[in-house]
């Protein structure tokens, strides 16, 4: 529900003097979302709705959709002409220096890019500076409560055990010369999921082989999906529990069916660990001494060390992402490869921190969830982090 206070507390936060939200038929779901604008009820006429960081909030909308702002507080100027819309625009924004909208620079973060580059034009010919609304997005959207906190600290509980489930039945059915199946253990972490009154969006990965070194690889899907001994397998599994506004645990890790682990596996999870723990450090030391921080300079902080061991083109993927009631939340990525995630990591925020070497013959990714306490405190969950490729004869 919209909280007119909430928000303009937040412009005042962030030192913004409005915020101009904006839709043409669903094309901004953040600015949907943010205004309690269903689905069902996304109209076909273009809307403006400005709150500013002090005073009353005003609404544009069309004379054919009168009522499609009706539900929220603030004055009422009515369009039909497009010219009548420009007007209105231009009074919207009238006394306002900055204003944030949901664009991002040059198209750098498509997941806050929800504006055209027209209307973007329109308002800056207004004489207001527009910035990203990306941060504001994200106290709204990716902020948890101490319930969710609280959620998230004892789902990690069984998503950091479903792990000694997948390699227990590994194990066992390696020691037999049959092997195990992918899908099967698999299968076996989601019975345990259900044990625990757990859900997921999507079946966790097991890979063995060269499957482990495709980043979205589907399990049971790739050639020769049998577990046997002298495998080496990724797991990578996330759940939250199956309550209202449970949020996620997202985990990474790696084993080799063996007693002891060759040194190739060994010497790039050791790359891939030296990566996770300085992405970790990067953000310790960011908020030990209250230093802003973006997704983006996790991620430079993380690849720069796989980068310096020579294999930067074997690190085809982001290093993390937001973490919430969706496994990919709406925070502020560890992404500065595929987009340019300049969003600032926020108090009450959850991502994972989880770089990755992805070789034709095997890939490794260490992943670990980072939660950023509400005074400042670096949380890094789900259980004891990864040290060593796990030896899974000679443990289980």
């Amino acid at each position: 529900m919209f909280d007119l206070k909430s928000v303009q507390a937040v412009l005042q936060e962030f030192g913004v003097d409005g915020w101009l939200m904006y839709d043409f038929r669903g094309t901004n779901p953040l600015a949907c979302r943010m205004l309690g604008i269903e689905d069902d009820n996304v109209g076909t006429r273009r809307w403006f709705y400005v709150v500013p960081a002090h005073g009353e909030p005003h609404k544009l909308v069309h004379r054919i959709e009168l009522g499609a702002l009706d539900h929220l507080p603030g004055e009422k100027t009515i369009y039909l002409h497009w010219q009548e819309l420009e007007q209105g625009v231009a009074s919207l924004v009238k006394g306002l220096s900055t204003v944030a909208m949901e664009y991002s620079p040059r198209a750098g973060n498509p997941y806050v890019a929800r504006v055209d580059a027209g209307t973007v034009e329109l308002v800056r010919e207004q004489g207001v500076e527009i910035v990203s609304s990306g941060d504001l997005v994200q106290r709204f959207e990716a902020t948890w409560d101490e319930a969710q906190w609280q959620m998230h600290q004892e789902v990690s509980v069984h998503t950091n055990s479903a792990f000694d489930v997948a390699w227990r039945a590994i194990a066992e059915a390696c020691r037999t010369g049959e092997g195990i199946e992918e899908s099967d253990v698999r299968a076996a972490i989601m019975d345990h999921f259900a044990v625990h009154g757990m859900t997921t969006y999507h079946p966790p990965i097991v890979a063995r082989g060269p499957h482990s070194g495709l980043p979205h690889y589907e399990t049971g899907e790739g050639n020769d999906t049998l577990i046997r001994e002298g495998d080496f397998v990724l797991i990578d599994l996330w759940a939250k529990f199956d309550r209202p506004r449970a949020v996620y645990s997202d985990l990474t890790r790696v084993g080799f069916v063996g007693e002891s682990v060759p040194e190739q596996f060994n010497e790039i999870f050791h790359i891939v660990a030296a990566a996770r723990d300085a992405g970790i450090a990067c953000v310790r030391e960011a908020f030990a001494s209250g230093r802003p921080l973006t997704g983006a300079e996790v991620d430079d902080a993380t690849r720069s060390v796989i980068a310096a061991a020579g294999y930067a083109e074997f690190f085809t993927h982001r290093t993390g992402h937001s973490i919430g009631q969706e496994t990919h939340g709406n925070g502020a990525n560890i992404d500065n490869l595929e987009t340019r995630d300049q969003r600032r990591l926020l108090p009450g925020t959850c991502f994972s921190i989880e770089p990755g070497i992805y070789l034709p013959e095997f890939g490794v990714r260490s992943e670990v969830d980072v939660f950023i306490g509400f005074d400042g405190t670096v949380h890094v969950t789900g259980g004891e982090i990864q040290k060593e490729v796990l030896p899974i004869l000679s443990r289980f």
